[in-house]
């Protein structure tokens, strides 16, 4: 046996993996390497991996007092006595997480506990981290001694590299993590997303385990594999990875019964068991096949999604549980995301509270966190586009609502505040961001994304308008807190982060006093296009007009609804506020 195999037993490792030292890795080229640990290239060697990890690691920015393991063998026995190390207790940040044990042998077992005690004795400002038992008993695998081991984890938890994200170490970062992992399936994983909102009762709660798949569910030959690619390329894998999971989950159970009742648990054993359906090479795979949103994308959305919890005042994890999992420091309980909606505060003439509910399941999670206020409807406030801008400026995001004389319903997701168009001074000009979407809910549901996102090459793709009869009303939700240029945090904020080739073609709805459009002109209709350009500059008209909607699905299937009405129409605007 080799020098990093002391912690290891062999008997439950993968016959495949080498426990000689048979050979060096000798690479300099950034891309290069990180072909390399895509491609597994020290997975079947455990001594290549230990040291591979250990160069990793000690190129890892730090900031300057860092614990080493001297630190360690200095306060090891003050910390631990002659405690038996199986029954140490964990700290509070770890949340009861079990200590996977992998394929450790007792030693090593009883290490972990002690790794994770010592660490937390040196790092006091840690207040959440889940993910660190696991850490910890994956490096031992890897490392001559307990020391050496504490001395890796640590300079992953003191990395000060702004841009290098690697543990979650405060509720908040954790939380907002889960978040952006909901929205990222919310936008890559819809099918499967479809399947969380039909079968939980808090679809965030299903996503806030994601990391746990990662850490604490998935074999030892498989996270090995997330984890070499991880110290190459950072935080940005770990979703790739977890997407993957939920993608092969939903190819895996479609159309077949759920194990039990609880989608969480069945996740967490599909996982567990993953080597029944793909191997560890195709889910990674599987997971850099998704065109994923660049990290400053994500790491835009993470810190609005922070941003959200922060207005909302979830910044800690209570100390007695609650379900679901997460509280406020005023110890009031997280919102149910997919019951945002409450049935007794929600009335609507055009959609149901079951139909609302699911919208709010598309919408951005750090606005599911919100409740809709009703802001304005023609039913009461009269058909006057003026009124219309007056009862909805200072309020974002906004969900428009569509029912036509031939009860179809549609409408879209807007981002921006309708006092935008002012921009353009008296020309109409087109604003809002790419995280503005279409949507029908009758004859049948359906959601359309921003198609550019997924393809640029489409950004000059154009679709012929046309028209259908229609009375159309409509709904918006927003968030009743005025905001500024600072508040407006989005991953898609505008078309330069596509290389697009005109600054507006991200763009997504515009207004004058002649008439509102969402989604592009009728001249120049872009990808999503829902265009409404018949009303009148005082009122809505109630003579003959148009609404264009062009609906064009990310895998560039087109579907076009047109219609045309003779008959007033029929706004309702609400907002979800904080």
């Amino acid at each position: 046996m080799d020098e990093y195999s002391r912690f290891v037993d062999w008997d439950k490792m993968d016959a495949t993996i080498q426990t000689q030292d048979s050979k060096e890795l000798i690479c300099t080229d950034f891309q290069e390497f990180k072909q390399l640990a895509r491609q597994g290239c020290w997975a079947k060697n455990h001594s290549l991996r230990a040291k591979v990890y250990l160069k990793l690691i000690g190129n890892i920015p730090c900031r300057t007092v860092t614990p080493d393991a001297n630190v360690y063998r200095d306060i090891v026995v003050k910390i631990i006595g002659k405690r038996n190390t199986g029954t140490l207790p964990l700290p509070e940040f770890v949340d009861n997480n079990l200590v996977p044990n992998y394929c450790l042998n007792a030693e090593g077992i009883g290490a972990v506990r002690k790794i994770i005690c010592c660490i937390a004795n040196q790092f006091p400002d840690i207040s959440f981290c889940p993910a660190l038992p696991s850490v910890v008993a994956l490096l031992l695998h890897y490392s001559r001694d307990e020391a050496e081991c504490f001395e890796m984890v640590c300079r992953i938890l003191a990395c000060n590299d702004p841009s290098k994200r690697l543990i979650d170490q405060t509720f908040l970062a954790f939380e907002s993590s889960c978040m952006t992992f909901g929205d990222l399936v919310n936008k890559y994983c819809q099918a499967a997303h479809k399947l969380m909102v039909a079968v939980s009762e808090d679809v965030l709660e299903v996503y806030s385990d994601w990391q746990r798949w990662l850490f604490g569910e998935l074999p030892l030959v498989y996270v090995a594999r997330v984890f070499d690619v991880f110290l190459v390329e950072g935080y940005k894998v770990l979703y790739r990875i977890a997407l993957a999971l939920l993608k092969v989950f939903h190819k895996v159970r479609a159309g077949q019964p759920m194990e039990s009742d609880n989608m969480q648990q069945d996740i967490r054993a599909f996982v567990r068991d993953i080597a029944k359906s793909v191997s560890p090479e195709k889910l990674l795979e599987k997971a850099f096949a998704i065109r994923l949103f660049s990290r400053k994308e994500i790491q835009l959305l993470h810190m609005a999604n922070e941003k959200a919890l922060q207005q909302k005042g979830i910044t800690v994890k209570q100390k007695s549980r609650c379900t679901p999992p997460v509280c406020s420091v005023s110890s009031s309980k997280r919102q149910n995301v997919h019951l945002a909606v409450h049935a007794e505060n929600f009335k609507s003439e055009i959609v149901s509270v079951k139909e609302m509910r699911d919208i709010w399941s598309w919408i951005p999670e750090r606005f599911a966190l919100c409740q809709p206020l009703l802001l304005f409807t023609t039913l009461e406030h009269g058909c006057s586009l003026n009124r219309f801008y007056s009862h909805n400026e200072g309020h974002e995001p906004t969900l428009l609502m569509i029912k036509t004389t031939a009860k179809e319903v549609c409408g879209a997701y807007l981002s921006t505040d309708w006092s935008e168009r002012r921009r353009g001074g008296n020309k109409l000009s087109f604003f809002g961001t790419g995280e503005c979407f279409v949507f029908r809910l009758q004859p049948e549901v359906e959601r359309y994304e921003w198609v550019i996102i997924k393809h640029p090459e489409l950004a000059m793709t154009t679709s012929e308008p046309g028209a259908k009869s229609t009375q159309v009303s409509t709904v918006l939700s927003s968030s009743s807190i005025p905001s500024d240029s600072s508040d407006r945090l989005s991953p898609f904020l505008a078309a330069r982060h596509f290389n697009l080739p005109s600054k507006t073609a991200s763009m997504f709805m515009a207004g004058s006093n002649e008439c509102i459009i969402i989604g592009k002109s009728v001249q120049d209709p872009c990808n999503y296009s829902v265009s409404s350009s018949c009303l009148s500059q005082q009122k809505i008209s109630q003579a003959a007009c148009s609404i264009y909607a062009i609906l064009t699905v990310a895998r560039v299937r087109k579907v076009t609804m047109k219609t045309s009405c003779s008959a007033k129409f029929c706004i309702k605007t609400w907002i979800s506020h904080f």
